[in-house]
């Protein structure tokens, strides 16, 4: 008779988890409503999808656009502005921003200031480089005295016609002297001061006006600034 040599043999278990049963084993079945993955088993991610991104437009691309844009921007803003109807102006040729009364009195004061021997007159526009005055009459007298005999001669024209200085400052040692007229400041140095100064180099851009000069005749000419 025939006796199974397996019978009597003890089953050895493996202790190592999942390992393969023996041959004529039957897996076993899984419990009950366990049908997911074990308890603390990590789950497994699904895997991102990768965004397909548009290809970048060539440069040829973006050049028509950019025009096209801005060709529509203008002409909004001419619409609304209505820009095309409005009359052109045409560009004035050697446009002052100085008044005309205080060129007068620039040129008053440069007069004056000849007649009692003045030197180095000079008529200096400065209307729109500064906010407090349209012109700078620069001289030059040859001593103290000279200096406050020209302030003197200056004030007593303008006087005459109506014309006074809102103040006088530097009379008292007449090295400069500062005679505000608003729209005209004068500047009356010896020549020491006018160079260490040096107004002059300071507005060397400022338009410089014409100078009436005395003729042998006594009829005053006009020399260029």
């Amino acid at each position: 008779m025939a006796t199974n040599k397996t019978a009597g043999r003890p089953t050895l278990k493996s202790s190592h988890k999942g390992a393969n049963p023996p041959a004529g084993a039957k897996k076993p079945k899984p419990a009950a409503g366990s049908s997911g993955p074990k308890a603390g088993a990590a789950p497994k991610r699904a895997p991102k999808p990768v965004a397909k991104r548009a290809p970048k437009p060539a440069a040829s691309d973006k050049a028509p656009a950019a025009a096209r844009e801005t060709r529509e921007l203008k002409n909004i803003i001419v619409s609304e502005l209505d820009l095309e109807k409005r009359p052109k102006k045409k560009p004035r040729v050697d446009a002052s921003l100085a008044s005309d009364s205080a060129r007068q009195v620039a040129i008053s004061v440069a007069t004056a200031a000849l007649d009692k021997k003045a030197s180095a007159v000079e008529i200096l526009e400065v209307a729109g480089k500064v906010d407090y005055t349209d012109f700078l009459v620069l001289m030059s007298g040859r001593s103290d005295r000279h200096v406050a005999a020209l302030a003197s001669a200056i004030d007593d024209s303008l006087r005459k016609k109506n014309v006074r200085p809102l103040a006088i400052e530097g009379q008292q040692r007449s090295i400069w002297i500062v005679m505000d007229y608003r729209d005209v400041v004068v500047h009356i140095f010896q020549e020491e001061a006018r160079n260490l100064y040096d107004l002059d180099g300071l507005w060397i851009d400022a338009r410089r006006v014409s100078v009436p000069m005395p003729t042998r005749e006594g009829v005053p000419a006009m020399s260029d600034g």
